[in-house]
């Protein structure tokens, strides 16, 4: 088994926080940003997680980065990985 993350998620965030492309984009990324914050959370590697969902890592750096809109039942894969939910929510403008 690889090992864990060496980052916490705090320390990746206040990283993150310093980076004014990451702050601008935050909004559009949001998925991405919930995955990754909840993988990190529960100490996890990409790798590690993409193996729990039955996929590659590439797909979940994919997704992390927004550079891919995932179906939702990926999402529920992933969100069943990480014991979490989804919420969908759709709002006026």
């Amino acid at each position: 088994m690889p090992p864990l993350s060496p980052t916490t998620f705090p320390e990746w965030q206040n990283q993150q926080q310093t980076d004014p492309d990451f702050v601008a984009a935050a909004g559009t990324l949001e998925i991405g940003y919930q995955v990754a914050r909840l993988r990190i959370q529960r100490g996890l590697t990409q790798a590690q997680l993409a193996e729990m969902v039955g996929t590659h890592q590439p797909s979940i750096a994919r997704l992390e980065n927004g550079s891919s809109v995932p179906s939702l039942s990926f999402l529920d894969r992933i969100a069943e990985a990480l014991d979490a939910r989804i919420e969908l929510r759709v709002v006026p403008r």
